[in-house]
């Protein structure tokens, strides 16, 4: 396949998430992304966050975030690795890190400090509070994001505590808002030689996904609280219902999901009272509505109302996570992809959800730390005694 980011390099300060996230997705896409490890502390922290290891120095967490990548490991704060690093940089087109804000500057992964290397060189800088302002010096992850920019406060049932997602969907999303960032910066450079800093925090993208919330009570004092079965704010029918023996999200949108659903469920009841006749007033008779619903939904199990109501209105089961991992579709549409490991042949990983022309993207292990170090440095012009000599320095 003909990967649209073929031939762009791109040099990665990265660990643990966020950062190894997005630039996965820019891997993935085929351009080269090199990982700059620290062989005196084993390369990225991911490497050994448990509890599945695949041998010494990795693990399926480290696997499910560094497809597609290459390994060099290096100690940055050495001057010898310093001038590896800087004749790296300049057959790069950007340099990525997700360390917190003040270490860029320190370590010299600025644009300031590098452009005299590259002057169409993107830096990108993936931090959680960002570098300009008071909280530089802050760590920051994911569920701190969610406190504060008021996730917990929206998600779980309403007479419930605090809850976090299940999922750290604001490291995943600051990585793709970060790997989409730098793409645009490279567009740029590529068009007129001018490269730049990049920046984007955690903090800053969990709370831009506040959106529609945000802009209400921005302007209007509105504070959207949680509802029950994780229903929407406004439309109704919009959430969970139990069925005989599970659950399933219904999600009547428009007007002509609910005649379809009233022509499924037949009851005179609904289809006859006023109170529900259009989404206003449905919205603003929630609670009988949904008692009516929910004795109706009670009367099937979610399979059959999935038989019933499948492609015809927005509905789905909710899903275990093992349900939602075996179900067949996924390997049908090519969800699933087979990564094999020298010490798990029979790997899987997702798929990235991009496709190019139709087909899905392509995927390979990351390799042990520092595996790709010799033949990096060779291609930079060092030899087999400089580089043993290096390594030998603890450089490498």
């Amino acid at each position: 396949m003909n990967l649209p980011l073929a031939g762009i390099r791109i040099v990665t300060v990265e660990q643990y998430g966020a950062g190894p996230f997005g630039s996965m997705y820019l891997a993935d896409l085929g351009a080269e992304v090199i990982k700059i490890e620290n062989p005196h502390t084993g390369g990225d922290v991911a490497r050994g966050s448990g509890p599945f290891f695949l041998g010494e120095g990795d693990s399926q967490f480290f696997q499910t975030f560094n497809r597609n990548k290459q390994s060099l490991s290096l100690d940055l704060k050495q001057a010898e690795g310093r001038a590896v690093f800087e004749r790296l940089v300049g057959s790069a087109h950007a340099v990525l890190n997700n360390l917190r804000g003040d270490q860029p500057e320190k370590l010299g992964l600025t644009y300031a400090a590098l452009r005299h290397l590259n002057p169409a060189l993107v830096c990108a800088h993936l931090s959680a509070y960002g570098r300009d302002n008071e909280r530089s010096t802050w760590p920051g992850y994911d569920y701190l994001m969610q406190a504060e920019a008021g996730y917990m406060h929206l998600t779980g049932e309403p007479d419930g505590p605090p809850t976090r997602m299940g999922l750290s969907m604001v490291d995943y999303m600051t990585g793709v808002t970060t790997a989409l960032a730098l793409t645009a910066g490279l567009v740029g450079a590529l068009r007129d030689g001018q490269g730049r800093d990049v920046d984007v925090s955690l903090f800053d993208v969990a709370l831009h996904q506040l959106t529609y919330p945000a802009t209400w009570y921005l302007n209007g004092g509105h504070e959207t609280r949680r509802m029950p079965a994780s229903a929407h704010p406004s439309t109704v029918p919009c959430q969970t219902f139990a069925s005989s023996d599970g659950w399933i999200f219904v999600m009547c949108m428009t007007e002509k999901f609910w005649q379809l659903l009233l022509a499924e469920i037949d009851s005179p009841a609904l289809s006859d009272d006023a109170r529900f006749a259009c989404i206003a007033e449905r919205s603003r008779h929630r609670e009988p509505l949904l008692a009516l619903l929910g004795e109706q939904f009670r009367r099937r199990s979610t399979a059959e109302w999935m038989a019933a109501l499948a492609g015809k209105l927005p509905i789905a089961p909710v899903c275990a996570l093992g349900e939602a991992l075996d179900n067949p579709y996924l390997e049908r549409v090519g969800m699933l992809q087979h990564t094999p490991h020298p010490q798990a042949p029979r790997m899987r990983v997702l798929s990235n959800p991009i496709k190019l022309d139709g087909q899905r993207l392509a995927g390979k292990v990351c390799p042990p730390l520092g595996a790709d170090s010799d033949t990096l440095l060779a291609g930079l012009g060092y030899d087999q005694a400089d580089i043993a000599g290096l390594r030998a320095r603890g450089v490498l």
